[in-house]
């Protein structure tokens, strides 16, 4: 039973590094996007990138929620701590559907906010996955 636990665990951990991977990455290709100019060529190579990795950071976040299911209700891992985490995931993914958003908007044509803005918006998954850190390692209440 212990193996099965580790084993569940690890795969969900791979599954949101994956995730977080694309989290981290799309707002830096909406920078680069919003900065790219009158270059055709680059702004189509940005938005297929940017819409793959979209696709892939779905699909990770989906093996991790099954994983993290199949933690809270086979393996019985409860507590408050974990009611925040899941709220801070929560704002995560909202975060990673908004820039999914601009995404399409700026495929569509539509114009993306400053580069600074953008890059503001970027640095926000770092704040809310150090708050996801520290309730899973000190589990607080």
């Amino acid at each position: 039973m212990q193996h099965a636990y580790f084993l569940v665990k690890t795969f969900h951990m791979l599954f949101v590094i994956a995730w977080m991977s694309a989290v981290f990455y799309l707002p830096r290709i909406l920078v680069n996007l919003a900065e790219v100019g009158d270059s055709a060529a680059v702004r189509e190579r940005l938005l297929l990138m940017g819409q793959r990795l979209y696709r892939f950071g779905h699909m990770m976040f989906g093996f991790a929620v099954v994983l993290g299911l199949v933690l809270w209700l086979y393996f019985h891992i409860t507590g408050g701590w974990l009611h925040a985490k899941l709220a801070v995931v929560v704002l995560l993914l909202g975060h990673y559907i908004f820039a999914g958003r601009w995404l399409k908007g700026a495929a569509a044509g539509k114009s993306l906010p400053s580069s600074k803005t953008l890059r503001w918006f970027n640095e926000l998954p770092v704040v809310l996955v150090l708050v996801v850190i520290y309730l899973v390692l000190a589990k607080p209440f």
